[in-house]
């Protein structure tokens, strides 16, 4: 969490990023790039599937259409926030010739889905008002 926060200030400071180290194979950073934007997408599409949850189901009790709702929109903001962040520390490894960063992101979030996957089937088959 630490290193994040130090990294904030390299997201709006490209020139920074570009000074480290040398220019990689522009494949390797359109690449990066490409990624970053599926990232971007899948944190769109969380987004909206919170809303989706929030405003087409409002049969569902209170509790559970808040809870689920706020589970996809917190996954997808938490998703946008690491795409920028994952971005930055690839293009920096890259520049450096360092090996790219690990992440446990991607499973962190696969459980988020799939707890909230699993609660949609818990809610399709007992029913919408429980």
């Amino acid at each position: 969490m630490i290193e994040f926060v130090r990294n904030v200030g390299l997201w709006f400071a490209p020139a920074r990023i570009r000074a480290e180290g040398s220019t990689p194979d522009y494949r390797f950073s359109l690449a990066n790039e490409r990624t970053f934007l599926a990232w971007l997408r899948t944190a769109l599409a969380l987004i909206g599937g919170g809303f989706a949850v929030d405003q087409f189901l409002p049969d569902l009790r209170w509790a559970w259409r808040v809870g689920l709702a706020l589970a996809l929109l917190a996954a997808g903001v938490l998703c946008s926030l690491r795409a920028v962040n994952h971005w930055m520390r690839c293009e920096r490894a890259m520049r450096r010739g360092e090996d790219l960063p690990a992440s446990r992101f991607p499973a962190l979030l696969s459980i988020v889905v799939a707890v909230v996957a699993l609660a949609m089937v818990v809610v399709v088959l007992l029913g919408w008002a429980g």
